[in-house]
């Protein structure tokens, strides 16, 4: 939703801020899920 908006307002129609929004998601997800594993197995 952010993307989208932020494409619309800065960008010519291409999808960067979509893009860049979902792999830091992505990202920041994987990093939870990670630290959660590590103090399930201490």
């Amino acid at each position: 939703m952010l993307g989208k908006w932020l494409d619309t307002k800065f960008s010519n129609g291409g999808k960067l801020f979509l893009i860049i929004g979902t792999l830091l998601g992505v990202a920041i997800s994987l990093y939870v899920v990670l630290q959660q594993l590590k103090k399930f197995n201490n």
